[in-house]
């Protein structure tokens, strides 16, 4: 999807359609009932559904941050568990290779 803003005027025109009255405020505003992590890089903050963004002003960053680092360590042990069912998948697949006669 192609989007193009417009820094003068505050719009985002996305798909022939205008958006209006964007806020703008710090990643620590956000409530965790509305975000959600995304298993890119260290792990992508994401806005789970952009029609129920929850901002509470003024939050501590200082709380933010320790429940951001929470919400990452219970995230980090289900993305490992996924990879090490990934990778035993692999070597099964790789071992019944490994088992196979070149025609």
């Amino acid at each position: 999807m192609k989007s193009t803003l417009f820094d003068s005027d505050r719009y985002l025109a996305v798909q022939n359609k205008v958006i209006e009255n964007v806020t703008f405020a710090p990643i620590e505003f956000l409530g965790w009932d509305c975000l959600t992590i995304g298993a890119l890089g260290w792990g992508q903050i994401q806005i789970a559904n952009s029609n129920r963004v929850t901002l509470n002003p003024r939050y501590s960053r200082r709380k933010w941050i320790i429940e951001l680092c929470d919400t990452l360590l219970e995230f980090y042990p289900k993305e490992i568990a996924k990879i090490d069912k990934r990778m035993a998948h692999f070597q099964k697949i790789r071992d019944q290779w490994e088992q196979r006669v070149e025609a």
